[in-house]
């Protein structure tokens, strides 16, 4: 079904949004490092001190394990000599929890072999998450992860890197200006041009702001049809409460409510005092 038009008034709603966004806001994160291979070659190139080269990257790449749960990447770039490279946006410390950013790490691995290929064949790996706070509370601008010998200060040497870039450090360095570039809702005020043409292009051009508008109208049409599926299921539980009920009143045995209703037997009793 064809998404109704918006209306001037939610139209420049819109509009007065989109001067606000910056990088730091995940959707236009990734919005404006879709198919930019550039972009992202500054970003990895920036936070890890390297000069490597980026010969692809996709946002918002869904992969799944074998049990179905999937995760949804920010960012997923493969770097020269096969390094897959993650970038996350977290603005909550909960969505930077350690075994997070392991899970991340394992989702690479688990998806870059095929059946019979030899183990040495794994590539490096980096998960970078760019934190809104110092969640790991030493006041680093940025934490380097990696697996060690226990008692030997020894590298492991498996191949898997973690990085946490805390974002409210954003000093006169590298990393500090990419920092400051994140928070910058204004593209006059970035350091980084490659960084700044894509603000530009998605405020400040007729056909970025009609594909952030866009963005919004979609977002506010799933968010209608999750309240309305919300609401049919609490019209459903609500009916189903009243049946219990009155098969309670009715004096009807357990087991045939049990049946009937789907519920345990808890749930039912609560429903008798």
């Amino acid at each position: 079904m064809a998404m109704k038009r918006p209306s001037m008034e939610r139209h420049y709603e819109n509009l007065e949004r989109i001067k606000r966004l910056r990088l730091i806001d995940d959707d236009f994160m990734t919005k404006c490092f879709e198919d930019q291979i550039e972009a992202t070659e500054l970003l990895v190139n920036v936070i890890l001190g390297v000069k490597w080269r980026v010969l692809s990257v996709s946002t918002q790449d869904t992969i799944k394990n074998l049990q179905g749960r999937s995760l949804r990447l920010d960012i997923h770039a493969l770097a020269e000599n096969g390094r897959d490279v993650n970038i996350e946006i977290q603005r909550q410390d909960k969505g930077a929890a350690p075994k997070r950013a392991r899970y991340h790490s394992s989702i690479l691995d688990a998806n870059a072999l095929f059946s019979g290929e030899d183990f040495d064949r794994l590539p490096e790996t980096y998960v970078i998450f760019i934190t809104e706070n110092d969640v790991l509370g030493l006041g680093k601008q940025v934490y380097a992860i990696e697996r060690m010998v226990a008692g030997e200060n020894l590298p492991f040497g498996d191949g898997a890197h973690i990085v946490f870039v805390n974002s409210q450090i954003r000093d006169d360095t590298p990393i500090g200006r990419l920092m400051h570039d994140f928070y910058c809702p204004s593209a006059d005020d970035m350091y980084y041009g490659i960084l700044s043409e894509r603000v530009r292009h998605f405020k400040e051009t007729e056909e970025g702001v009609a594909a952030m508008c866009k963005i919004f109208e979609e977002v506010r049409a799933e968010g209608r049809e999750e309240g309305r599926e919300e609401g049919r299921a609490e019209g459903r539980e609500a009916g189903i409460a009243v049946m219990v009920c009155n098969l309670l009143k009715a004096g009807t045995p357990m087991e045939y409510i049990r049946k009937a209703s789907g519920w345990p037997d808890e749930k039912i009793l609560k429903l008798q005092y």
